[in-house]
């Protein structure tokens, strides 16, 4: 009888230990697995719009030190953001596709004899979706393009349109430092400031060099 008490207050005494042991690599597990999957999603929305952002910001600049007509802007930042967008989207897709590939042939690889083809297919759900990582790269860099389109496309007067899309991709580019820096657990303000620094200096190269360039009379 002893010895049956002795294993039983054991058995209680464990129970609990156990449980809060499972219940902790669980979470760990989880807020691993969480994090991976934010940080591709991070890469294809938070740096795709601010892709979006500066490389249209820049061409409308760059054309703005020629050209003062309102429609000229907008057109070349109308045609950036198409082409970006396109271009975005195909070389996500190729780039991860090409990451699945190498993922699912290293789970075949891997893969044991008593594997079953249900456990193989729910494998190859976890893996990143190409077509998913394309749009939404698409969509994130039109996102961050249409910033300055719209700054600019009520705003006749040429200063006061440059000066208005400057502020507007200021503001945007503080947001998607800031966001990228909360998602990915980055130092906020030295990720902002940086974010913004890029930015400005892409305008003022691909403007001065423009304005460079138009003066010469090439």
């Amino acid at each position: 009888m002893a010895s049956n008490q002795t294993s039983l207050g054991d058995a209680k005494f464990a129970i609990p230990v156990s449980d809060v042991e499972q219940q902790a690599a669980l979470g760990n597990e989880t807020e691993d697995f969480d994090y991976s999957r934010r940080a591709q999603w991070l890469r294809a929305a938070v740096l795709g719009a601010n892709d979006g952002l500066v490389s249209t910001a820049s061409l409308m600049m760059g054309v703005g030190a020629v050209k003062q007509d309102i429609k000229v802007m907008i057109l070349t930042g109308f045609a950036g953001l198409v082409a970006g967008a396109c271009s975005m989207a195909i070389g996500e897709f190729v780039s991860v596709h090409s990451q699945l590939d190498i993922e699912l042939a290293q789970m075949k690889r891997e893969k044991q004899r008593k594997e079953t083809e249900e456990k193989e297919e729910g494998e190859k759900e976890s893996v990143t979706n190409p077509l998913q990582a394309a749009a939404a790269s698409a969509l994130a860099f039109s996102v961050g393009a249409l910033v300055p389109l719209l700054a600019a496309s009520f705003i006749r007067e040429y200063k006061v349109r440059l000066g208005v899309v400057v502020a507007a991709v200021t503001l945007a580019l503080i947001i998607f430092g800031w966001l990228g820096a909360v998602l990915g657990k980055a130092p906020v303000v030295r990720s902002s400031f940086r974010v913004l620094m890029g930015g400005w200096l892409a305008m003022a190269v691909t403007f001065g060099l423009t304005k460079l360039i138009g003066s010469s009379g090439l």
